[in-house]
């Protein structure tokens, strides 16, 4: 089951451990304490260590952050138990330095070095052991909605599809109606629903809490008065564009219609958004570029040393941004100079020959691409966005994708919801798939949505997910 909050969408089960995981940092610090100095009396332990609430709810905050950004609370985490333990201790190691900062530049919050490592222990095992038993003791399906399809054609297959375990952990079908107009023979006779009285009978026998309407042709036989009967009783009743979008975090191309996004909710440009988003930008730009220069200075000594002095450091590649205005894209030169001698366009493809040694390291690090710190300057890109593309491909995926315009109503990113789900792209398959992500984003970005994608973009980073 999934809730929406500020145009996010996030799986009860998760929320559910995540309360349960802040709760426990919450709690670490005093535990810490009362081990540290052996005494359970809190007053005592305050008057000797200070007022302990401030340091746990700063604890608790950073180390929430620092799970979210080790991809510990993403539906899509498929990793076992050693990498789960893995990404905790990498969590808590960069909460204990982060409040290290903090304590260095708010002393008052100091409240010893002993004390910090016991909260980090604490707060390690205790997490390890919650999530363990929430993983034996949950049972998903407590949280699953049960959801009738009105359909059993094409339309209804896309759910069918449906193949990982991410994508399905939301819901549970109770079966699938067939409807008038449907193409018959996709699903098997098993998965279809057979109601001999009203629709309303059917939904409370079966307990539904969810139609989701996917017929094949609703101009034949739309069962307004059903529905609508449903409806009023409490039985939501949903569209499978939306219900996909729900599920998957993307945007179905092959189920879209262009009244789905004139009529739903989102793909708002509000100015305050705007105005906060750049904001953020200029900051963030600022703040990496300072942290960053001694990066960028080696980077700079690598490539002069592997390919001479006179070599370029920078490489300029014209890309399509916000509404189809072309920008001058800055990286690390990461090929070599003659990569594209024949002057026709190339997609980058796994184990390129055309990069060098330090360009695969540095791509593999991401650090090829900090210089674009300055496009997001100049408010050519934003932190958080669709990922630029060259002008002699947008053309082309243009004429044969459809809606991949409307990827370019907003700001192209250094990182976006497309890069966290979707390995990198080098085809048009590729293309298609990431542009359904892309328009989730473009539908449903706001202030927090944009702030999780930064923060999770840490994983990508930390892990090498997506590199090429």
């Amino acid at each position: 089951m999934a809730i929406k909050v500020f145009q996010h969408y996030l799986h009860l089960p998760l929320a559910l451990l995540a309360c349960i995981e802040g709760g426990l940092f919450l709690a670490a610090p005093y535990l810490a304490v009362m081990l540290r100095f052996q005494s359970r009396d809190l007053a005592a332990l305050e008057s000797l260590v200070g007022p302990i609430m401030p340091r746990a709810l700063l604890f608790a905050g950073i180390t929430m952050i620092a799970m979210t950004a080790m991809g510990l609370y993403n539906s899509r985490q498929r990793t076992r138990l050693l990498g789960l333990l893995t990404r905790i201790a990498a969590a808590l190691l960069s909460a204990a330095l982060l409040t290290a900062v903090v304590y260095y530049l708010i002393p008052g919050l100091f409240f010893g070095r002993g004390a910090l490592g016991y909260t980090i222990g604490t707060a390690f095992a205790g997490t390890a052991i919650a999530r363990i038993i929430f993983d034996r003791i949950v049972d998903d399906e407590l949280f699953k909605r049960c959801i009738l399809v009105y359909g059993s054609g094409r339309r209804a297959e896309s759910i069918a599809k449906l193949r990982r375990r991410s994508d399905r952990r939301g819901f549970r079908v109770v079966g699938y109606l067939p409807a008038e107009g449907d193409e018959h023979g996709l699903l098997s006779p098993e998965l279809c629903a057979n109601v001999t009285g009203s629709l309303l009978a059917y939904c409370e026998e079966h307990s539904v809490d969810e139609i989701v309407v996917a017929m094949d042709d609703r101009r034949r036989g739309f069962p307004m008065e059903q529905l609508l009967e449903c409806r009023l009783e409490g039985v939501e009743v949903i569209e499978l564009v939306t219900f996909l979008e729900r599920e998957t975090g993307k945007v179905r191309l092959d189920v879209l219609n262009p009244s789905w996004m004139i009529f739903s909710d989102g793909f708002r440009q509000g100015r305050i958004h705007g105005f906060l988003e750049r904001l953020f930008d200029v900051a963030a730009s600022l703040l990496l570029l300072t942290v960053s220069l001694p990066v960028m200075a080696l980077t700079i000594v690598a490539i002069k040393v592997e390919e001479g002095l006179r070599a370029p450091i920078l490489y300029g590649q014209m890309r399509v941004g916000q509404y189809g205005r072309a920008f001058r894209l800055l990286k690390f030169r990461s090929m070599r100079t003659d990569a594209e001698s024949a002057g026709t366009p190339i997609w980058a493809a796994k184990d390129d020959t055309r990069v060098t040694r330090v360009g695969a390291f540095i791509r593999k690090t991401r650090c090829d691409e900090l210089p674009q710190i300055i496009n997001v300057l100049r408010g050519e890109m934003s932190f958080v966005g669709p990922r630029p593309e060259r002008p002699e491909f947008v053309s082309q995926l243009n004429e044969r994708i459809p809606y991949y315009r409307e990827r370019h109503s907003i700001k192209p990113g250094l990182t976006g919801w497309a890069q966290l789900c979707y390995p990198y792209g080098s085809s048009e398959q590729d293309a298609t798939e990431k542009l359904q992500y892309d328009l989730f984003y473009v539908k449903n970005h706001s202030p927090l949505f944009y702030l999780a994608i930064v923060i999770q973009t840490v994983e990508v980073i930390v892990w090498g997910k997506g590199a090429r």
